[in-house]
């Protein structure tokens, strides 16, 4: 039987860590009906919900379209625009294959055997990035928490950034909506460099991970390890080969950005709009909501029918259907999406869409604005 995420053991230990429950005000079916809905889809026409052959294609499609072009580079050795033209091909690949291959690796969703799942997660490792860390972030406490204001870690303030009603309101906030994306192109750079050191004393100190100290030593070591030879790989090997250092930097930042640019938009469109709640919890720690409605409330769909799109951002815009089933494959997600919605309505709960990327966009820079000019709630209630 297919499971929500909430029965992952490793979610419940958080849970109780975080001392944060979910607890609907009124009974609800809503879950338990969805869930024998959409395993029924699955059983009734004899599919796996795990990867299927076009997955495998794209796999190999987008691992190639970041591989290839850097052998290319460091084989033939092209002019300026040529290199910095492949650098921007293979800043695409980082981030299809964040939000498609490893994505669902590590979710568990690509494969019915958890060692695929391993491997092929692994390949957020060659992005720059640590397996480990993205899984406590994203899978823990981003999926259980979603939305929740010093709990899920996507929706935390970042520098000059204010994503939440409940954080504080600085004076340069009001200008966010303009400066923000400019900044989400720096995301993995970010995390290249120091995002995964970051989180390691954040979620040590946080109890977030219960690793021994021998334990934290050698996973701290090994991501050290891990990332310089990453930065040695991308940026000593274009050097020994003969690139100029000024290529070899800038195309390096240049296949960042956009990787952190196109990477960081889609997330947003999920969560940080017009239409998304940011519930807090009571003083007892409850979510007066059932986790499943509670998804529904903070998770919005965007240009679902647009069928490269979904090909490319790795079904993420259909954040609903995913935030729901996270152990099923993305490729699946347009055919169990009218299953959720009509469910939905006949709950009587709302499923949220924008209908296009540029519907999306524009209630993101909505949000953002609205957020930038809301008095500090920290000094009215004081």
């Amino acid at each position: 039987m297919l499971h929500f995420i909430l029965a992952n053991l490793q979610l419940q230990i958080l849970m109780k860590q975080e001392k944060i429950r979910f607890i609907p005000k009124d009974k609800t079916l809503f879950a338990q009906v969805l869930r024998k809905r959409v395993d029924a889809y699955f059983t009734e026409n004899n599919i796996s919900p795990y990867a299927n052959g076009a997955m495998v294609l794209k796999t190999v499609i987008l691992l190639s379209a970041y591989l290839v072009p850097f052998a290319v580079l460091m084989i033939f050795m092209p002019g300026t625009w040529v290199a910095l033209g492949l650098y921007f091909i293979m800043g695409l690949a980082l981030a299809g294959i964040g939000m498609s291959v490893m994505h669902d690796a590590n979710h568990g969703a690509y494969s019915a055997n958890p060692m695929v799942n391993q491997l092929v997660g692994y390949s957020l490792n060659i992005l720059g990035g640590s397996a480990h860390n993205w899984k406590l972030q994203h899978n823990v406490l981003h999926h259980t928490y979603t939305n929740i204001d010093k709990y899920d870690d996507d929706i935390q303030d970042r520098a000059i950034l204010k994503f939440s009603p409940h954080s504080q309101t600085k004076g340069f906030h009001k200008y966010q909506w303009f400066y923000s994306f400019f900044l989400y192109g720096l995301l993995t750079f970010y995390w290249v460099v120091a995002k995964d050191f970051v989180q390691y004393r954040n979620y040590k100190s946080r109890g977030v991970h219960n690793l021994s100290g021998a334990q934290n030593f050698f996973w701290l070591l090994r991501v050290t390890l891990m990332k310089l030879s990453y930065l040695a790989a991308f940026i000593l090997l274009p050097l020994y080969v003969g690139m100029a250092w000024p290529l070899v930097v800038g195309g390096f930042l240049l296949m960042h950005f956009v990787a952190g640019f196109v990477l960081t938009v889609t997330f947003q469109l999920a969560h940080t709009l017009e239409e998304t709640q940011h519930p807090l919890p009571n003083a007892d720690g409850v979510i007066e909501n059932d986790w499943a409605i509670h998804q529904m409330e903070t998770t919005v769909n965007f240009a679902p029918k647009n069928k490269f799109l979904s090909w490319y951002v790795g079904g993420l815009n259909y954040q609903v259907e995913h935030h729901l089933f996270t152990r099923i494959s993305h490729v699946h997600y347009p055919a169990i999406a009218p299953i959720v919605r009509q469910t939905a309505e006949e709950f009587g709960i709302a499923y949220k869409v924008n209908p296009t990327l540029w519907s999306a966009v524009q209630s993101h820079v909505r949000f953002l604005k609205t957020l930038g000019r809301m008095p500090d709630l920290n000094e009215a209630l004081g």
